[in-house]
C-alpha cells in the first residue's frame, strides 16, 4: 500500500477527522494500511494545532471500531474458506491471516486485547474472533481496551515527533515492541504496589 501513502495523507489534510476514521476502519477491517500512517499524521496536525489530541482520538476509535466489528463479522458469517478465497481482492496476505490465527488459537480471546499493539496481528486479529464466533460485547470490549492506549500512543508520537513524524513509518514495528515491553513494565509495576499495599493493610 506504500505507492498509496501521498493519496492517504493528502486525504487527511483535506478531509481531518473524516478521513482519520474512514482510514482506521479500512485498516481495521484488514486492508493494510499501516496505523503509525493516518495515526502519526492526525499527531502530527495536533502539533500543527489543525486538529485536536480528543477529536484525533475519537475519530481513530469510531473507525478502529467500526472495521474491526466489519471483519468479525466477515469472519463469522464467511468463515476461513471466504476470507482465503476473496481476501486477496481485498490486499489480505494469507501469511498474515495465519499469523493472527496462531496467535487467537494460543492466546483465545485475550488475544483480541494484547495483539491490538503488535505490528501485522493487530490489522487481522478480528478475523479469527469472527471464526470462532466468540461473544461479540467480549469482542468489543477487548477490542476497545486494545486499541485506545495504542492510538492515544500514536498520536503522542506523531505530536512529539513533529515535522519529524514520518519516522515512524520507518520503526512503526520496533515502536510496536518497546509500547508492549513498557506497558508490560508499567503494568507489573503497578501490580507489585498492588500487592504492597495489600499486605500492609493486613
Amino acid at each position: 500500500m506504500s505507492e498509496f501513502t501521498e493519496i492517504f495523507l493528502n486525504f487527511i489534510d483535506a478531509w481531518g477527522y473524516f478521513a482519520v476514521a474512514v482510514l482506521m476502519a479500512a485498516e481495521n477491517a484488514c486492508i493494510p494500511i499501516p496505523s503509525e500512517l493516518i495515526l502519526g499524521f492526525a499527531g502530527f496536525m495536533v502539533y500543527e494545532e489543525r486538529m485536536t489530541v480528543i477529536g484525533a482520538t475519537v475519530a481513530g476509535m469510531i473507525g478502529g471500531m467500526i472495521g474491526s466489528v466489519f471483519a468479525y463479522w466477515v469472519g463469522y458469517y464467511g468463515g476461513r474458506p471466504f476470507v482465503d478465497k476473496y481476501g486477496k481482492y481485498f490486499f489480505m496476505s494469507k501469511s498474515h491471516v495465519d499469523l493472527a490465527q496462531r496467535w487467537f488459537d494460543k492466546y483465545g480471546i485475550k488475544a483480541v486485547f494484547f495483539s491490538r499493539m503488535l505490528p501485522v496481528v493487530r490489522t487481522f486479529i478480528s478475523l479469527p474472533a469472527g471464526f470462532a464466533r466468540v461473544n461479540f460485547k467480549a469482542f468489543l470490549l477487548y477490542t476497545f481496551l486494545g486499541s485506545l492506549p495504542w492510538t492515544v500512543f500514536i498520536i503522542a508520537c506523531g505530536m512529539l515527533l513533529g515535522e519529524s513524524w514520518r519516522l515512524m513509518l520507518e520503526i512503526g514495528h520496533e515502536a510496536s515492541i518497546a509500547f508492549v515491553v513498557a506497558s508490560a513494565l508499567i503494568i507489573a509495576g503497578l501490580y507489585w504496589q498492588y500487592r504492597k499495599k495489600k499486605k500492609r493493610v493486613r
